[in-house]
């Protein structure tokens, strides 16, 4: 530790470099009372590597919430790249102190806010800081800031496993759960591996695993085209036992709002990729109802705990049928999770196509995944309310290619074929 950080730990607070003395530490006065903060869930989001969106999912998360009328903080603990404060159009705003020297979040959308980048009176400025100091600018905003009573504090931390999510999980203590945000790309889902042992190390609950960047919306029909291998965020979470929140497709709305520091959710609410933060945001939610975390669905639970998956997929022909209402049959075929071997089939007649008994029907028969070539939006609504996941734009194959080239993650899946 060199001179000036040893001078801040012993002196002021983790950010005295940057707050210009104006804190309730840096002031001296560590004997006032803190705030009489009442939070009553506190998320984390985390990464297993960067550049998945983990910031984007965690403020349009905040925000969707406080649309639901819920009383929400967004609180940035990314030490070194914070960039929830450009995101949101706030590198600008100062932050003050009350008489009682509490720090006073910076509000948006409902939504309270506290980041580092808040704090730097110059944006280009590096933060050059080791655990300790990072453990206590941590602790300052968990302690000093005054949040007053929250439904929801969501943390938005840096990728990886380091110094800034473990000292959220010892200082914050106890979390809810946490949010792992990944893409659907196997190098991605190999540290939100990592991410989840981590969680699992520290007793701290995986609420469920977002699939950032799954498909492309295009900007002019809305269409959503996957252009990228997709559903390896879906395989991961159940292979790794844990529920999968949805799918967020790309949006070149985002990368707009973002620049333009405008909250994407609150600005272009209507499109499909607002749709999809609102469907993640919906077990979170329930939380406030008094659930604790959000478990599988039982497809995926029993999978789980018997090392075997369902998968179902609409045949005409012994094939994949385009007419997912309307098909024959449809082939339903067990998988063993461990070793991904086809260990059953079977060939079942759906009942009579109306809407909504299609979803009960496989849940009934305790089927995970349908893998389609087209499907209505409402209709994937209702399969994610039975917690059925869904893939769309499959190719005309057999049931077992199918099966087996999803399984490693070779599954070229094009155009969402919906034709009725």
């Amino acid at each position: 530790m060199n001179k000036e950080e040893q001078q801040q730990s012993e002196t002021g607070c983790a950010a005295s470099a940057t707050c210009g003395g104006d804190c309730k530490s840096c002031s001296g006065a560590q004997e006032t009372p803190k705030p009489a903060n009442t939070i009553h869930h506190k998320i984390l989001v985390m990464s297993g590597k960067g550049g998945v969106g983990k910031s984007t999912v965690a403020a349009n998360l905040a925000i969707s919430l406080a649309l639901q009328g819920r009383r929400v903080g967004l609180m940035d603990v990314d030490i070194h790249g914070p960039s929830i404060p450009k995101m949101l159009h706030l590198e600008d705003v100062e932050v003050g102190a009350n008489e009682q020297g509490w720090i006073q979040p910076v509000e948006l959308a409902g939504v309270k806010m506290m980041s580092i980048g808040l704090l730097l009176r110059d944006r280009d400025a590096a933060v050059i800081w080791r655990g300790p100091l990072k453990m206590s600018a941590i602790k300052q905003f968990l302690e000093e800031v005054e949040w007053g009573e929250l439904d929801y504090l969501i943390i938005d931390a840096p990728p990886g496993t380091g110094d800034e999510p473990l000292s959220v999980c010892q200082l914050a203590a106890p979390l809810t759960g946490a949010v792992v945000v990944t893409t659907p790309q196997d190098v991605a889902t190999a540290d939100v591996r990592r991410s989840i042992t981590f969680c699992r190390q520290l007793d701290l609950p995986v609420l469920g695993v977002v699939e950032n960047m799954s498909g492309f919306v295009c900007p002019h029909c809305n269409t959503v085209t996957e252009i990228f291998k997709s559903g390896g965020g879906e395989r991961m979470a159940e292979s790794m036992g844990v529920s999968f929140l949805g799918r967020i497709p790309l949006d070149p709305a985002i990368g707009v709002s973002c620049d333009d520091g405008k909250p994407f959710v609150y600005h272009y609410n209507k499109t499909e990729t607002a749709k999809a933060f609102d469907r993640i945001m919906q077990p979170i939610l329930a939380l406030t109802d008094g659930a604790n975390v959000c478990e599988p669905n039982p497809a995926q639970k029993n999978s789980t705990e018997s090392d075997k998956i369902k998968i179902a997929i609409p045949t005409a022909a012994g094939r994949l049928c385009q007419h997912f209402g309307h098909c024959e049959q449809f082939a339903i075929l067990e998988v063993d999770a461990e070793s991904h071997a086809i260990t059953a089939r079977q060939l079942l007649t759906p009942p009579p196509h109306e809407p909504g008994v299609l979803p009960k029907w496989l849940q009934e028969q305790e089927v995970g995944l349908v893998i389609a070539g087209g499907m209505g939006q409402r209709a994937q609504q209702l399969f994610a309310e039975k917690g059925i996941r869904v893939v769309v734009g499959a190719p005309v194959e057999s049931p077992e290619t199918l099966v087996t080239q999803y399984l490693a993650g070779t599954l070229a899946t094009g155009e969402n074929v919906c034709d009725h």
